[in-house]
């Protein structure tokens, strides 16, 4: 039984080798496929010898680099590439050519085409996509693509796909008109966020700008071409654009009953950026924190402390609250610093001195110049109060109080000029006996 069975498998194993091997000899050992195969070689060739000389002809300088930063790595991507792209080129035009002209499909250059081109595009969006994921996506899809294309699938399975449909009255919403939306609307946000970032650049170099108006424009722009890729895509799905105009009824009811807040940051940060109140690198005090105007944005204002701490602050409370700024109108600030001397010095010779050191300091203004006026008789000291003006305040006050306050004491020692210490009077009404006569033998 067994030599039986294994006698019927060695037969049906033949056949099968059989079948292969007539397969292989009528279809792949032909004299076009052969044709076709010489074809992709010498294309090849020519490929690997234009390429490295291209990249050789075309020279990116450092200036020009820097004037179009964004377009910068698509070009670089694309001449390590030529080689490749030279070969899809030739290879393509040779399917059209063959196709058009003499009515003739060459199916290996069409496979090996198709699959080149997945191959160049993964390569290429490798290097632009920073999503992982978003990257491991895009080559699958691109590989089914190429796969259906070489093997003269793609009208079936588009028809399949179209067939998968759900209808909302004149709208018919289809798995493959899902797909072709989802691929122009990631088609058209990377371009208008790549434009949106373009024109964000040329803005931010503008001299003519406010900081406010150049954050205003930049934050419209990229609003303006997001919302046009999306109506876009919508507009795509045979949508009536005018429909949303109900809906945009209910946005504006979800809006007031849930999204107070959100929209009303939202306006407020609009607000702050056309009224110019706040700017970037302005010096503000929110409440307990105090720092500079680190960035404005559509729904936050970030502020930054001189410890480094960033704070993300609402636009709203910015709008609704007490806010202080010591850069809004004038950049120029008036510092107090408080200092006191013992009764024994001279008070005129003291407050000579501060003028003087304070003065010397790099940061303080000549105009209006450094005073010093004598406050107050206090309980140990005479009180001075030192008043400079400073100018710009994103470099902090505490460093100018510092040097300052450290000029002063130099040159109060070398004067004689003496600070006071906490002094209090001790008055004794009773003391024990024993105690007395302890501390009197200390005393001996």
């Amino acid at each position: 039984m067994e030599n039986l069975t294994t006698f019927l498998e060695a037969i049906n194993l033949q056949q099968n080798l059989a079948s292969f091997k007539s397969w292989f000899d009528s279809t792949i050992l032909v004299m076009d496929n052969l044709i076709q195969g010489i074809v992709l070689i010498v294309v090849i060739m020519i490929g690997l010898f234009l390429g490295p000389r291209l990249r050789k002809k075309i020279k990116i300088t450092e200036s020009y680099r820097t004037r179009h930063a964004i377009i910068y790595p698509l070009i670089t991507r694309t001449l390590a590439l030529s080689n490749h792209i030279l070969i899809l080129v030739l290879l393509w035009f040779i399917v059209l050519m063959t196709e058009t002209i003499v009515q003739y499909q060459s199916q290996v250059i069409l496979l090996f085409a198709s699959l080149l081109t997945a191959w160049v595009v993964i390569r290429f969006l490798s290097g632009i996509i920073q999503n992982q994921f978003l990257a491991r996506l895009v080559s699958w899809v691109t590989w089914i693509l190429a796969i259906l294309i070489a093997f003269d699938k793609l009208q079936p399975v588009t028809t399949i796909l179209d067939d998968i449909a759900i209808s909302f009255g004149q709208v018919h919403i289809s798995v493959l008109s899902v797909f072709k939306g989802l691929i122009l609307l990631g088609i058209l946000l990377w371009t208008v966020l790549t434009i949106s970032n373009q024109i964000e650049n040329l803005i931010v170099r503008s001299a003519s700008l406010t900081p406010s108006a150049k954050v205003l424009i930049s934050k419209l722009a990229k609003i303006g071409l997001v919302t046009l890729a999306v109506l876009i895509v919508i507009n795509s799905f045979g949508i009536d654009l005018t429909a949303l105009a109900v809906f945009g009824g209910a946005l504006g009811i979800g809006i007031g009953l849930g999204l107070q807040t959100v929209v009303s940051n939202l306006v407020s940060g609009i607000l702050l950026l056309l009224d110019k109140s706040i700017k970037p690198n302005d010096v503000i005090t929110v409440g307990q924190t105090f720092g500079w105007v680190e960035k404005l944005g559509v729904r936050f204002t970030s502020v930054r402390t001189r410890d480094g701490i960033e704070h993300i602050i609402p636009n709203e409370e910015l709008i609704s609250q007490r806010v202080e700024s010591w850069s809004h109108s004038d950049q120029s600030v008036r510092l107090r610093i408080p200092i006191g001397i013992s009764y024994s010095s001279d008070v005129r010779h003291a407050m000579e001195i501060c003028v003087a050191e304070a003065g010397k300091v790099e940061r303080v203004k000549s105009d209006p110049a450094p005073r010093c006026l004598f406050r107050a008789f206090g309980e140990s000291s005479l009180n001075l109060e030192i008043r400079v003006w400073v100018d710009d305040m994103t470099l902090g006050r505490g460093s100018v109080i510092s040097e300052i306050l450290l000029r002063v004491w130099d040159e109060f020692r070398k004067q004689g000029i003496q600070l006071p210490y906490p002094q209090r009077d001790l008055h004794v009404k009773s003391i024990d006996t024993s105690v007395m006569s302890q501390i009197q033998n200390l005393k001996v």
